[in-house]
């Protein structure tokens, strides 16, 4: 698929028809607060739906509570398990690029501080690891599963800022284009698939092709239930980073909402973080995953450290060594990854499940008051 400033721009004016109407017509009726009322409790698939819920949002979750026809459950498996084998390393890709990469593109970060002004800065990281975590259960697309209704809720989330932001001209559409359009959601697919396996690439994880291709697949099978166009969608890792680096090279560059994002960053995981003597290694990942230019548009400190991170990927070959030949070790390292992101998770939720809920306003929630290991897998060569 070839992309261009042209198909990019037309991207940019387009949001999701299905979950921006269903929005509307909620608010145009005045039952979101009857919405996220009688939804708080519904998170497993398959779950029966409340009596007194608006037909609009009975509606949206009927045609949106399977995933897509075309999904290969073969596949979904094998990203299942590439997940479980490398899950610390990817909450670590996660953390320390994914993100900061969303905070490098200014109007994605001017949007992003709005979620920051609730009353503890985890609470995004909090529901994307979530979102990441109930994705890659064995049941994930089955009754009683919780992914599901996550996405259902997320997608509506996604609408109901679009709403308020263009609705309450707190959003330049004609310079930023439509908030959170078709060019960012893809955009964020990317930085979520592709760029946490650049990371691991980075960290020098070794990764089978089939296993990197394998978790591109799960992402695309998440974008397409968060209402993104599939036929504008990179089908393949080469056409990701086509894709990627034009995107980036469109968008990204300092500002301020940026470095402030990033600090709450830093200095939620130096919280979590015990002690003090191991905090710089955070500002030290990020300058090391997302590399010195994007770091000093983040204005991440630098620190003693950053010449230490660079020893990362000779240790971890160490363990995947121990890995590869140590069945028992295989299993310790594994059960030792999920009860690290196990931790994690817990720590930024401070002990809470994230509900995901349409803000009925934005100055009140939002703070907004202007604005198998065979062939070793290698990135695609960057295309600008």
């Amino acid at each position: 698929m070839a992309y261009t400033d042209a198909s990019l721009d037309a991207l940019r004016r387009t949001g999701d028809e299905l979950a921006d109407a269903t929005v509307a017509e909620l608010f145009a009726r005045g039952e979101v607060g009857t919405f996220n009322t009688l939804m708080r409790y519904v998170s497993t698939a398959g779950a029966p739906l409340p009596d007194g819920l608006p037909d609009v949002a009975r509606e949206y979750l009927e045609a949106t509570r399977t995933p897509p026809s075309w999904v290969d459950w073969a596949e979904m498996e094998k990203a299942r398990l590439f997940f479980i084998d490398n899950n610390v390393h990817i909450s670590t890709a996660l953390s320390f690029a994914s993100m900061p990469a969303c905070y490098v593109v200014p109007h994605v970060a001017k949007l992003l501080s709005a979620s920051h002004g609730l009353k503890y800065p985890s609470k995004r990281m909090a529901e994307t690891g979530q979102f990441t975590v109930h994705l890659m259960q064995p049941d994930a697309f089955e009754a009683g599963s919780r992914f599901i209704p996550a996405a259902q809720k997320v997608r509506l989330l996604h609408a109901s800022i679009r709403h308020h932001l263009t609705r309450e001209n707190h959003w330049d559409t004609a310079t930023l284009g439509t908030p959170i359009c078709q060019e960012d959601m893809i955009g964020g697919q990317m930085f979520f698939s592709l760029l946490v396996l650049d990371s691991l690439h980075r960290l020098g994880i070794h990764m089978s092709t089939e296993g990197a291709e394998a978790y591109y697949y799960a992402w695309r099978v998440v974008g397409a239930m968060l209402g993104v166009d599939q036929d504008t969608v990179p089908r393949t890792l080469d056409e990701a980073r086509r894709f990627l680096d034009l995107y980036m090279v469109r968008h990204m560059g300092p500002s301020e909402e940026g470095a402030q994002l990033t600090k709450q960053l830093i200095d939620l995981y130096e919280e979590v973080v015990p002690g003090t003597f191991f905090d710089p290694i955070v500002s030290a990942l990020i300058r090391h995953l997302i590399g010195d230019t994007c770091a000093d548009w983040l204005q991440v400190p630098r620190t003693s450290w950053d010449t230490v991170v660079k020893a990362v990927p000779h240790l971890l070959g160490v363990l995947e060594t121990i890995e590869d030949r140590s069945p028992l070790g295989a299993w310790a390292l594994d059960r030792l990854g999920h009860l690290t992101t196990v931790l994690e998770l817990s720590s930024l939720t401070r002990g809470r499940v994230m509900h995901y809920a349409i803000p009925e306003t934005l100055k009140k929630d939002y703070g907004i008051t202007g604005v198998p290991r065979t062939r070793r897998w290698t990135p695609p060569t960057p295309t600008v």
